[in-house]
């Protein structure tokens, strides 16, 4: 399946000019529910995933009047999702971004977000160790943070109706939301357990 990168709700087209942190967008027009598009989806569908984890990551600017120690790590995160998105053995499905300065990432495993962060011969590791060394007596002016959650196949509910892909589903398998997937009990109790069919 192919990655989903997305960008803030307005989307541009890909060749637009978008901000230098954002990663380049892949975007595609079709009528099929599992090709990439931005276009509003005018049926009620529920997104399925074959991985089981999230994790959410951001930053926050305490201190805007010192660009010198902000701007770096905003910047960074473009060349790493650059980096995964060309990489489809790195495990990162897809991320869609919710505005001031928070991405969700959808990825395979824990195992490969780690491998990936830990990696010495990745971007990550590189700019990681640069913030450690920058920040090291001015922990005050940008802050980093970012949560992990495992979340195994099937104990979770994700249904769309009437908009573009977001969330969830900029990583997932779009289906149909009727039968089995059409009330959020079913989604987490009945069907969840095929959800990484």
């Amino acid at each position: 399946m192919s990655t989903v990168w997305t960008t803030p709700r307005s989307a541009p087209r890909a060749g637009w000019a978008v901000p230098t942190w954002l990663p380049a967008i892949r975007l595609a027009e079709s009528e099929n529910l599992n090709e990439i598009s931005m276009a509003v989806i005018p049926q009620h569908v529920a997104a399925i995933i074959e991985g089981d984890f999230v994790f959410l990551i951001g930053m926050r600017i305490n201190k805007w009047w010192k660009p010198h120690k902000w701007l770096p790590p905003l910047r960074a995160m473009r060349p790493m999702l650059e980096e995964l998105s060309v990489d489809p053995a790195s495990g990162l499905l897809g991320f869609h971004y919710f505005g001031k300065l928070t991405f969700v990432q959808y990825w395979r495993s824990f195992d490969h977000l780690e491998t990936y962060a830990r990696a010495r011969d990745r971007q990550h590791w590189k700019d990681w160790t640069k913030f450690n060394r920058a920040m090291k007596n001015s922990r005050g002016n940008v802050g980093i943070w970012h949560d992990t959650y495992l979340i195994k196949a099937g104990q979770y509910e994700a249904i769309y109706s009437g908009g573009p892909r977001q969330g969830l589903a900029s990583a997932g398998r779009l289906v149909e939301a009727k039968g089995s997937w059409e009330t959020a009990r079913n989604c987490i109790v009945g069907a969840g357990s095929s959800a990484g069919g």
